[in-house]
């Protein structure tokens, strides 16, 4: 349920920053597709960055926990789970280098 509120919200979000951008400072409307498509080009990037640093903060939270629980019990599971860890902060990094093709390209 909450993360479809969280959905809900960036979209509700989305759509006005792409209404926002399509007017100009004196009210008038901009017909120019190259700003439309610069507005939605920063909120897709902000999305994808956005969403992967959640998964990948949800990921790292519950792995890093489990890990810590083992190696707590066998220190000897320390080189075997902490690899997992960093697979999870990968995460994060996929969504920013998608975010930063999205603004480059």
């Amino acid at each position: 349920m909450k993360i479809k509120t969280i959905v809900s919200t960036l979209t509700i979000l989305g759509a006005a920053a792409g209404l926002a951008a399509q007017t100009a400072s004196g009210g008038e409307v901009a017909t120019s597709a190259v700003a439309a498509a610069s507005a939605w080009k920063y909120m897709a990037a902000a999305l994808a960055v956005g969403s992967a640093c959640l998964a990948g903060g949800m990921a790292v939270g519950r792995i890093g926990s489990a890990a810590m629980g083992a190696m707590a019990e066998n220190p000897e599971l320390s080189g075997k789970a902490l690899p997992y860890v960093g697979l999870a902060e990968g995460i994060c990094l996929w969504g920013f280098l998608v975010g930063l093709l999205i603004l480059l390209l």
